[in-house]
């Protein structure tokens, strides 16, 4: 296979990888690992620099300083095992290496083209089979509802970012754009609902904030128009006697508990659910939890404090970047694709863990460097590109 060969089929591979974690996450990591075969061939035999985005670096050392936690874990074969997720974070210079130029908005595309049908299993599901209460909630093909939901915000948020900024292309990703506000609302996730809500306001105000004056409108056809369950669930955000918002307070409080005796380290990858009996707080809503559902909770509880600096640190230079980006160019739907993936995961990680998901955390690595892939020259395609089209706002 030549070199040429081997940049097209890689590109092809990694973005039906990326495309199909809406769907299964196994087909998705076989056609992750032959992209990065691929790849691995092109880093050896090109003498280039490999370009990255200034984020990479935080991120550099937030996988060292995981495995430094995992090698003194409280049960370190347990915490290495875990460790094998690290080798998702490879997306970044895969991204930045297969998918140049035209070729980040053709995998744009794909994802929410394949985000946007694998969204109609959900309304399949609450429509049809009685996917609608929270002991049988939609979660497409996938093996969570939580999982699916988090997905389906990334797309969302992608979609709109897509209608926003790239207005000569708006009519199929107008259509998708109802399956995917349908599917995430039924899946009844408020981490997702405030996530994608957070997502979609900032890509507004980024646009133009008079865009905000239809916040109200949707706002009240929700309130004539969603099931009751839906409203239910939205209004049960604030409540405080609501078991899962009791849940969630105790475990902020067990993780503050954590992070005071395993400040540096932490316990380890893997390891909160072995401790989890350890810190219970009086009257528990839960026993038992894997985690903390707070991504930056969960990481200074596993990882330690420096962990959790180096992974903030990213956050802030990757949405510093991607807003530069989204307000002078080039590739503006792209950049604004990252910016929502990056809000959202962080509003939607105050609920849930997010980024220690592996189908969400693909796709949220693969969107947030899809921008700066773009600004990079692409080795051959005759895709249009993306920056041509992207009117100023």
């Amino acid at each position: 296979m030549t070199l040429a060969t081997a940049d097209r089929v890689g590109a092809a591979l990694l973005v039906g990888a990326i495309a199909l974690v809406a769907f299964k996450l196994l087909p998705a990591q076989v056609l992750f690992g032959l992209a990065a075969l691929l790849w691995l061939r092109l880093v050896f035999a090109d003498a280039r620099r490999p370009e990255l985005p200034a984020f990479a670096w935080p991120l550099a050392g937030y996988v060292v300083w995981t495995l430094l936690s995992a090698i003194l874990s409280l049960d370190h074969a347990v915490s290495l095992v875990d460790c094998k997720q690290l080798v998702l974070f490879l997306i970044v210079p895969m991204v930045m290496r297969l998918l140049r130029g035209p070729r980040a908005m053709t995998a744009l595309s794909a994802i929410i083209a394949v985000g946007a049908t694998a969204s109609l299993v959900a309304v399949v599901q609450y429509s049809i089979f009685a996917f609608d209460n929270l002991d049988n909630r939609p979660m497409g093909t996938l093996s969570h509802y939580m999982t699916y939901s988090g997905v389906i915000m990334l797309v969302l948020g992608a979609t709109v970012a897509r209608l926003l900024y790239y207005p000569d292309q708006r009519v199929w990703p107008g259509v998708a754009l109802p399956a995917l506000v349908a599917a995430l609302a039924m899946t009844l996730t408020r981490n997702a609902y405030l996530g994608a809500g957070a997502a979609i306001v900032v890509l507004l105000v980024c646009r133009n904030a008079r865009l905000l004056l239809a916040v109200p409108i949707v706002a009240i056809l929700f309130a004539v128009a969603a099931p009751q369950g839906m409203k239910a669930r939205v209004m049960s955000i604030t409540d405080l006697q609501d078991p899962s918002n009791r849940d969630r307070v105790q475990m902020l409080q067990m993780g503050a508990a954590i992070v005071r005796d395993y400040p540096v380290f932490g316990v380890g990858p893997d390891m909160v659910g072995h401790v989890y009996g350890r810190y219970l707080r009086p009257d528990p809503v839960h026993t038992y939890n894997p985690h903390l559902h707070n991504v930056p909770v969960q990481i200074a509880a596993e990882r330690g404090l420096p962990a959790l600096l180096l992974w903030g640190l990213f956050v802030v230079v990757a949405t510093r970047d991607l807003a530069r980006q989204l307000r002078h160019g080039p590739a503006r739907p792209l950049a604004g694709a990252g910016l929502a993936a990056i809000v959202a995961m962080v509003v939607a990680g105050l609920f849930e863990y997010n980024f220690g998901d592996s189908e969400f955390l693909m796709l949220f690595l693969c969107l947030v460097t899809l921008p700066f892939a773009a600004r990079t020259t692409s080795s051959s395609s005759d895709v249009p590109s993306p920056t041509a089209h992207a009117r100023p706002a």
